[in-house]
């Protein structure tokens, strides 16, 4: 083979002669260089960079790995345990719950029976194995179950106490003179200006002119006017077809449409229209029948004096 090599820089060409011999030998040179940098390149791969062997640190991985492993199980079942723990402090502040539950709904006057009583629970401890985190889903979920189910339990409880508080603020319980002594009471009796004998249909509170006179439930005030019988007179609206009024005042403090709360002063005592003298004349009307209101009077007592037991007791 001629090869010939021409070059401006050259006086005249050039010429090369390779033999079929020279040619065989540059192959195989090449091939050899292909296979020398082959094996440079794999070494690099099980060197590291710095000369170390990296088969060692494989080993070293290999051995570490385990440890690794077995450190994560660990920690896992450590939360594992303190969220079992935890589950079960929750179910021991659920029978809590329930227990409270059960007196609440004792007061309310609703029968604990319709709802899941708790069960009792205990014995000696047996340790066992620990639990699954299947185990501590399903304990989870139960728990749950059991929450909504006593949240619908107290909530009921809570409107039959927020319907009995509401019933007891627009009951007339509240004495609507304070420390004074109870004058005529409901019923027959001999009529103060007549002499003859006549219903009374009402309570009297002989007091100063200018006396307080303190609504004796919350309500409506329905009427504000000068009666010829009554005088100045109030009557208030309870609702349920309960009346009160509040005759014979000096001054009034409130007008018709007013809405008003349990013990709130709403005239002063007086002596007008049919009267004899200063005092508060008291009715209480039920679906337009006159009712003594001594009962309603005390009962406010009774409860009172319960309310005050309990908070003695407490103390």
């Amino acid at each position: 083979m001629h090869i010939i090599i021409t070059d401006a820089w050259m006086a005249k060409p050039r010429a090369f002669h390779i033999s079929g011999w020279r040619i065989v030998g540059l192959v195989c040179a090449l091939i050899l260089m292909v296979f020398l940098s082959a094996m440079a390149a794999y070494s690099w791969v099980l060197l590291d960079g710095t000369g170390r062997d990296r088969s060692a640190l494989q080993s070293w991985s290999r051995m570490v790995s385990p440890q690794i492993n077995t450190n994560s199980e660990v920690y896992l079942r450590e939360n594992l345990d303190a969220l079992a723990r935890k589950l079960g402090e929750m179910q021991a502040r659920m029978v809590q719950i329930d227990a409270l539950g059960e007196r609440v709904a004792g007061l309310a006057g609703i029968n604990p029976e319709e709802f899941k009583k708790p069960q009792g629970a205990g014995g000696s401890f047996v340790p066992g194995q620990p639990m699954t985190l299947d185990e501590i889903m399903a304990v989870a979920n139960g728990l749950e179950v059991l929450s909504d189910t006593r949240m619908d339990w107290l909530t009921a409880v809570e409107t039959r106490l927020f319907d009995q508080k509401m019933q007891t603020a627009l009951q007339p319980t509240e004495k609507p003179v304070k420390d004074v002594m109870l004058g005529s009471r409901f019923g027959f009796r001999i009529d103060p200006i007549t002499g003859e004998r006549a219903m009374h249909t009402g309570l009297d509170f002989p007091a100063e002119i200018g006396t307080p006179i303190l609504a004796a439930a919350g309500g409506v005030v329905i009427v504000q006017e000068f009666h010829t019988a009554y005088g100045n007179m109030v009557e208030i609206d309870h609702g349920n077809g309960l009346i009160t009024r509040y005759a014979h005042a000096s001054k009034t403090f409130v007008r018709k449409g007013d809405i008003v709360k349990r013990g709130q002063t709403i005239a002063a005592v007086g002596s007008t229209g049919r009267s004899t003298g200063p005092h508060l004349h008291f009715e209480v009307w039920v679906s337009g029948v006159p009712q003594d209101p001594q009962r309603f009077l005390a009962a406010g007592e009774d409860l009172a004096k319960v309310q005050a037991l309990a908070s003695a007791r407490t103390r």
